[in-house]
């Protein structure tokens, strides 16, 4: 059984709603603070949310790679995702909210990702699948609706704010989904425990990635 606080963030209290799931395909939605990750650390971020409303499961500082979890992820964090006819937070086997400290006009890939390895492994433990099947966000997402929003979202895994069905907001900006899927795990080295870091994958060896620590583009 995946464990529903993930094992690498800091708990946060959060009295906001919480509702059940419907089931379907499991998934991620990525939102942005819009805020400087320079100033804001991760718990204070989420205590400023909270306090406005916006929960959300994770809040992750990718400069500092501070993690905060105020909610479970068996829980649905109610309202984070209503489009005015339906909530879409509470649509999958999981619907996992993650708030990172940046801007959706500066895309937080192009800076260092610190953490992120033990977010993609934690998700991965939920079975959501390392895709992105709207394609990587738009700086200006479009006004209108997408016919084919839908059927893409039903597929689950991952997605920008901007990209849920009849969704209109900005964030997270034009982020670089390849990177921030394309993560390994480094390979723990004789008589040594593994980098708390991941790595990126790179073009040089498909079959076994080139090992680096995590660094800005």
């Amino acid at each position: 059984m995946p464990n529903a606080w993930m094992p690498d963030a800091t708990r946060v209290e959060d009295t906001s709603p919480q509702g059940m799931f419907l089931g379907g395909a499991p998934r991620v939605v990525w939102l942005t603070t819009e805020t400087d990750p320079t100033l804001s650390s991760a718990r204070n971020a989420a205590h400023q949310l909270t306090s406005r409303g916006h929960s959300s499961h994770l809040v992750w500082n990718p400069v500092t790679g501070e993690i905060v979890q105020p909610m479970p992820v068996t829980a649905a964090a109610l309202g984070q995702l209503d489009t005015g006819a339906v909530d879409r937070a509470t649509e999958g086997r999981v619907c996992v909210i993650i708030r990172v400290i940046g801007y959706a006009t500066s895309p937080f890939t192009n800076q260092p990702l610190h953490g992120l390895g033990s977010i993609l492994t934690w998700l991965d433990s939920w079975e959501v699948p390392r895709h992105w099947p709207t394609g990587s966000p738009s700086a200006r997402p479009l006004p209108h609706r997408d016919p084919q929003a839908e059927r893409l979202w039903a597929r689950g895994g991952h997605f920008g704010h901007s990209q849920v069905p009849n969704a209109r907001p900005s964030g997270p900006g034009a982020i670089s989904t390849e990177r921030l899927l394309n993560w390994l795990a480094p390979r723990p080295r004789e008589g040594k425990r593994p980098s708390p870091d991941p790595v990126e994958a790179t073009d040089a060896d498909p079959g076994t990635k080139a090992e680096h620590e995590l660094a800005g583009p």
